[in-house]
């Protein structure tokens, strides 16, 4: 299957075998965009003016018709099955696993990584050298700062009173860690270089550099003292409760 490029797109990487650019979508140089992605997929709005046209089959050009295409850096890798809507922005050097869903307002920065099966649901801000794990979710009004780690399956939620009419920012400043299964509820900070650990609930704001755990969070220890027991843990020491 021939991919498909828009005649309004800019390309300067690479498009594998059944790959889809829409509208004016910019590929950066030494990226690639592999077979079965899609690049400037147009937002829900656009789609619904699209129901009231005659029956049939749609035709991919009316979809490239309505795009106001995403921009991705150079160097970046898309792996097959992710779907980036318009008005997305990659920065350079980063990297998508399988299935990535990334939808229009969010912007990625350079040197990023986001595992497979993640989603940026809405108008997500990522910062510089994230690492994001897979099945990560993220919603509308996230932010997430440079050199943050978010392990697999984390949940961060913008809505106290589902369903409400009123979303709200939720953030996670520079170099935090959030182990894997951790659920962040809407509206919470958690500071600078703090530590989530795993499956655990966080409720209210985390202080920087402490180390929250439970349902509810709350602290056990600094991000000092995490950082022995993790020098210990490599020397492959017996790993000691945090507690």
């Amino acid at each position: 299957m021939k991919p498909y490029i828009s005649s309004k797109a800019e390309l300067h990487g690479k498009v594998l075998e059944g790959a889809v650019i829409l509208g004016p979508s910019k590929i950066g140089s030494e990226s690639l965009v592999d077979n079965g992605a899609i690049v400037g997929y147009p937002s829900r709005q656009k789609l619904l003016s699209l129901l009231g046209r005659d029956k049939g089959v749609l035709r991919i050009d009316e979809l490239d018709s309505i795009s106001s295409g995403a921009l991705i850096g150079e160097g970046c890798i898309v792996r097959s099955g992710c779907i980036l809507y318009e008005d997305v922005k990659l920065g350079n050097r980063i990297e998508l696993g399988h299935n990535v869903l990334i939808r229009s307002g969010s912007n990625v920065g350079e040197y990023s990584r986001i595992g497979s099966g993640t989603q940026l649901d809405g108008a997500v801000q990522v910062g510089r050298d994230v690492n994001i794990q897979s099945q990560v979710y993220l919603p509308h009004l996230t932010e997430v700062e440079e050199r943050v780690f978010l392990g697999p399956c984390v949940r961060v939620t913008n809505d106290l009173y589902p369903l409400s009419r009123r979303l709200v920012k939720t953030v996670i400043e520079r170099g935090a860690v959030i182990g894997c299964g951790a659920v962040i509820l809407a509206g919470v900070v958690v500071g600078e270089d703090a530590v989530v650990a795993a499956g655990a609930v966080v409720t209210r704001d985390v202080q920087p550099r402490a180390v929250v755990a439970g349902i509810p969070a709350k602290q056990i220890s600094t991000r000092e003292e995490y950082e022995e027991r993790k020098k210990a843990y490599e020397a492959g020491e017996r790993p000691t409760s945090p507690r």
